[in-house]
């Protein structure tokens, strides 16, 4: 009784001994990914007495998100579609009769930055006063911030802290009337935030303002300017078109301007003029109005004789750059021996009765294309010879 005691007892002690607590390993154990790409870890057992439990949980025990899955075996943890939310330290704990172990992975998102202002405006403030306005940016990694005034390249000097760019006026004047803009980048992208200041003068003079500077249309599109103005009385507002009329498909309201089915003729400069009994205000936008090529042959229609030259210049108005092709009615290329050019002329230094038939000019520019035919009749020295022939014997 006491030997099988012993026994018991030794064996006991001999399974003790031989037991582990789980052995893991993480698989990567540091990963860094794009918004919206998807990334796995997996929690690798090494050793340890079975049976083991794993269990993925998120730092500070955290739920997982909703895109956040497990695997069948509970060893892998799949992020699907990544957001900045989903950054953190994940946790595999795994757990046996023996004991516990944890292993972590760290998970980084990289996103393009976004932007807030505070205040987010239009800010209409008076001479004198002072303004602030904060430029918050956040993304991975994280962002510059930078401040510069609509139409310029140069940065603002400005107050800055690690995710804040704040630019002040300790007394506002009203040449600080306009449009800025808090730009913030990093290796994910850019984004812009626009504000817009409207300075008062003591005396309350006009001061008009355009939401942008340049615009760039195509020809059949309509075209929307709009102008803002301040000042006490309110202003009256005005469009006109420098060195020419307006045209006579416009409209105004509101002191917007529209013009509708607009023509490369519709380019130019326009001026919002304000108005009052203090004074008046200008402010300027230009306008370039595209369009896509039109084409035509020179000459439409030739006749020669063989081994004469062939010169066929395609004309094309339209936005440039312009580039042109020429190929044959019926064929993908031409005949051997053609030469074209840049400026869009077709040469055949020797001409011959097969290269008869109607040539096809395409001139491409970045909105369109447009095409044009030229066709060209070549007759042999003999033909010519035996119609000269019947002349002479008809007459």
């Amino acid at each position: 009784m006491e030997t099988s005691t012993a026994a018991a007892v030794l064996i006991s002690l001999v399974f003790s001994v031989g037991a582990q607590a789980p052995v893991l390993s993480m698989e990567p154990r540091v990963a860094s990914v794009q918004q919206g790409e998807s990334i796995s870890f997996r929690c690798r057992v090494a050793g340890g007495q079975q049976p083991i439990q794993l269990e993925w949980r998120k730092s500070n025990n955290q739920p997982l998100a909703d895109n956040v899955k497990i695997g069948p075996d509970g060893s892998v943890l799949t992020i699907a579609e990544a957001q900045p939310s989903n950054q953190g330290q994940y946790r595999c704990v795994a757990s046996n009769p023996v004991g516990r172990n944890t292993g972590s992975a760290v998970l980084n998102v990289r996103y393009p930055p976004t932007v807030k202002l505070t205040p987010a405006g239009p800010l209409r403030v008076r001479v004198g006063e002072p303004v602030s306005i904060e430029c918050h940016g956040t993304g991975r990694p994280r962002p510059t911030l930078k401040w510069k005034r609509q139409g310029s390249t140069l940065d603002l000097v400005t107050k800055a802290t690690d995710d804040v760019n704040t630019i002040e006026w300790a007394v506002v004047r009203l040449e600080d009337s306009g449009m800025y803009v808090c730009q913030a980048q990093n290796n994910e992208g850019t984004t812009e935030v626009k504000v817009e200041v409207m300075v008062q003068g003591g005396h309350d003079a006009p001061l008009a303002l355009v939401t942008v500077e340049e615009i760039t249309a195509v020809q059949g599109h309509t075209v929307t300017m709009e102008c803002r103005a301040s000042g006490s009385p309110t202003p009256v507002v005005t469009w006109s078109k420098l060195r020419a009329p307006l045209p006579w498909k416009h409209a105004v309201s509101s002191g917007i301007l529209t013009l509708t089915d607009v023509g490369r003729q519709d380019s130019g400069q326009y001026i919002c003029n304000a108005t009052n009994t203090h004074g008046y205000s200008e402010a300027y936008i230009q306008v370039e109005v595209e369009s896509p090529p039109y084409a035509t042959c020179l000459p439409d229609q030739v006749r020669l004789r063989a081994g004469n030259p062939l010169q066929l210049q395609c004309l094309a108005h339209g936005s440039p750059p312009l580039s042109f092709q020429w190929s044959r009615a019926g064929r993908e290329a031409l005949a051997p021996g053609a030469e074209t050019t840049r400026d869009g002329r077709l040469l055949i230094a020797q001409v011959k009765v097969t290269d008869s038939g109607t040539y096809k000019c395409v001139a491409t520019n970045h909105i369109g294309s447009s095409e044009a035919l030229a066709k060209v009749t070549v007759k042999s020295e003999f033909r010519i010879g035996m119609d000269c022939l019947l002349c002479s014997l008809l007459f």
